[in-house]
């Protein structure tokens, strides 16, 4: 840590881009941004990387949906795992996340929790992507919309059981996805509502009428739009239609261009406007990976081609698009300015969390998570809370 120096930088700010700018980073912080014409010298104990020939320097982004990478899945439990993932992502310009559990038997669901509060506890490395909190997928969902999911362990809402996993996550737990038709009076909803929990519907097999009813009662997010989830019919607009109608809710993408066909998002876009919809990437163990067999949740997923597959039945199972390709397929398929871009894969992210204040955008006294992006649009470098924690052409992690 101590001082790291962005020079002859493109830097896309909140509203504005500024060319031949600089940014100077002090410990985990961004202490100043300005022009070149008033950047401070150095001296040749402190960290420069000259940003000439570069396309941008963008805000890191944030995943708030993602199993695993790297060979690693959150739900292996383990140091080893965890830091992996947290390393893998920070290539893809990954600089913080939600660590996502899948439906499992919940001996091993606790573990997993008690394995991520003591990682959280412990204090990531300022070298890797920041575990933010958790999104706990499952296992309070319908099984007939349990696609990946493995449907032995799913069980049914319960707020006591949800209780004692917050507790034990450590005040971890930021999001849920759940079916909120099979919960009954809304006891887990209003629990969620209560503490500050998102509660997202997502594996639910809920009518429109239903849904609709669950939106009003606070249910505020729509967790992978379009997939585990009841669609759009002319006589019952589903849990899609609602998630569109609704102007409060905030939907969840995976722009892989398999999970659904990319003409879509121009809908989703009309119907939510960018400031509603969140890129996630969905990942699985595979990401990063070459092709073959992977586990998910205990189930094996057959990888071949860019698509992730249950290997008995055939349902889509997670991803291994990364973030910075999201955000290209983003930028080809609604023709996104670049402020754009980053909106829908860092700043809806930071503002949902309640880190906006923090995270999300390069402004001083923001955590330093940046990533600059070369001229083919991939990933050069990448900062984690002022840490280099990838460098494209010179090692990093």
């Amino acid at each position: 840590m101590g001082n790291l120096y962005l020079v002859n930088a493109t830097i896309v700010l909140e509203n504005s881009i500024l060319e031949q700018g600089f940014i100077h980073i002090k410990d985990d912080k961004i202490e100043t941004v300005g022009e070149m014409a008033v950047c401070p010298s150095w001296s040749d104990d402190e960290q420069v990387f000259d940003c000439a020939g570069m396309q941008y320097v963008i805000p890191g982004m944030i995943d708030i949906h993602v199993h695993g990478a790297a060979g690693f899945d959150f739900m292996d439990g383990s140091h080893e795992a965890f830091e992996g993932i947290a390393k893998a992502l920070a290539k893809e310009g990954t600089t913080s996340f939600l660590a996502t559990t899948i439906t499992n038997p919940i001996e091993h669901t606790v573990d997993a929790l008690k394995s991520l509060e003591k990682y959280s506890a412990q204090g990531t490395g300022l070298d890797v992507a920041e575990m933010l909190g958790i999104h706990l997928e499952g296992p309070f969902i319908n099984k007939q919309q349990k696609g990946a999911q493995p449907e032995s362990a799913i069980i049914t809402p319960d707020a006591k059981v949800f209780r004692e996993w917050q507790e034990l996550s450590g005040n971890a737990i930021k999001v849920i996805t759940f079916a909120p038709e099979l919960d009954a009076q809304f006891e887990l909803l209003q629990e969620l509502t209560k503490t500050g929990v998102i509660p997202s519907m997502g594996h639910t097999d809920g009518s429109y009428d239903e849904t609709m009813d669950a939106i009003s009662q606070g249910v505020s997010h729509a967790t992978h739009l379009f997939n585990g989830m009841k669609g759009m019919h002319h006589r019952d607009p589903g849990v899609v239609g609602a998630a569109l109608l609704h102007d409060d809710v905030h939907v969840e993408i995976i722009p892989d261009g398999i999970h659904f066909h990319p003409d879509l998002l121009k809908l989703i876009v009309k119907m939510k406007g960018l400031e509603n919809v969140l890129a996630i990437t969905d990942g699985m163990r595979a990401k990063g990976m070459p092709d073959g067999e992977y586990d998910l949740g205990g189930q094996q997923v057959t990888v071949r081609d860019g698509t992730c597959v249950l290997s008995t039945s055939g349902s889509l199972a997670g991803s291994i698009v990364t973030m910075n390709q999201a955000r290209l397929n983003l930028a080809k398929w609604l023709d996104l300015s670049i402020h754009e871009q980053i909106q829908i894969t860092s700043v809806n992210q930071a503002k949902r969390l309640g880190l906006i204040g923090r995270k999300g955008s390069i402004e001083v006294g923001k955590d330093a998570d940046i990533v600059v992006i070369g001229q083919d649009g991939e990933v050069e470098l990448t900062i984690c809370r002022g840490a280099i924690s990838y460098e494209r052409n010179g090692g990093g992690n």
